[in-house]
């Protein structure tokens, strides 16, 4: 299985390919892949990483995601539970080059031309839950209407975009594996001291030719990279851990310095960390 590009384990002359993914973990190496992804997810909290943005996962979130967008689903060690998801992959000439341009399906342009970057579906996810949990099981004409009954949902609701990314990469070879090691050793210690030379180690670069190379590729500096990694990790702990107080989630998501902490937080999330806690 290559890390990047990833290749889709679909039989040859298929239109829709649904993967229902059940197991301790999803696929959790960056990659990409020429599919339109549409997702949900059904089991399962973690981080992810979707081109340049990166958020948390929980049970319910919709996502589509554009070709060759790189991207990972990195379970929480902590979620006891295996992970579940329900993903569509297809191609916008799936159905030959123009079916799509049909003017029957206009509306749609809004579903392809925001998928290039990414988003997350934010309105009506108890229709779309129903349809991407039961077309698994449809024969290929009911998968077919079912698709459509998606997309046009999809193309009529709001959606937040999450990438920001301007000029998308296909990576490939050294280059594609670079990038996935890069970003897995940061999502494995982001809790701990990560110096511009450890990662730079990784990558097999100079620090100074590292730090010019993560910023061509992910649009941001490693070092914001990852701080939204920290500051997603101290939401969720926000959140979830009462019983832990604000220096400690500090010091679990990777910060050694509460005021540093609180001045990061507060200039991401607008607001300080004992303010989200009381507002979620």
């Amino acid at each position: 299985m290559k890390v990047l590009p990833f290749k889709i384990p679909k039989p040859e002359n298929v239109t829709l390919y649904v993967q229902h993914y059940k197991g301790e973990s999803f696929y959790e190496k960056l990659h990409q892949h020429k599919e339109i992804q549409i997702s949900i997810v059904l089991k399962g909290e973690g981080t992810f990483i979707i081109g340049d943005c990166v958020g948390d996962f929980k049970p319910n979130d919709i996502y589509v995601l554009g070709e060759n967008l790189p991207h990972v689903f990195k379970r929480d060690q902590a979620f006891e539970h295996d992970t579940e998801m329900i993903s569509l992959f297809f191609s916008k000439n799936s159905y030959g080059d123009i079916f799509f341009n049909l003017p029957e399906f206009e509306h749609f342009q809004h579903f392809f031309n925001n998928a290039v970057l990414g988003y997350k579906v934010l309105s009506n996810k108890v229709a779309l839950s129903e349809l991407l949990a039961a077309i698994e099981s449809q024969v290929k004409y009911e998968q077919f209407k079912s698709f459509l009954d998606i997309l046009n949902l999809i193309s009529q609701g709001e959606r937040r975009e999450l990438s920001s990314l301007i000029n998308l990469k296909k990576y490939g070879g050294e280059e594609g594996k670079r990038m996935s090691d890069i970003f897995q050793y940061t999502m494995n210690n982001y809790h701990q001291e990560i110096s511009l030379d450890q990662v730079s180690n990784i990558a097999n670069m100079t620090p100074n030719a590292f730090c010019r190379y993560f910023k061509q590729r992910t649009n941001k500096t490693f070092v914001n990279f990852l701080i939204d990694i920290r500051i997603g990790n101290a939401c969720k702990l926000l959140t979830k851990n009462n019983d832990l107080n604000i220096t400690e989630i500090s010091y679990k998501s990777g910060f050694n310095n509460l005021a540093n902490f609180n001045r990061k937080f507060k200039a991401i999330k607008g607001v300080t960390p004992s303010e989200f806690r009381k507002k979620h």
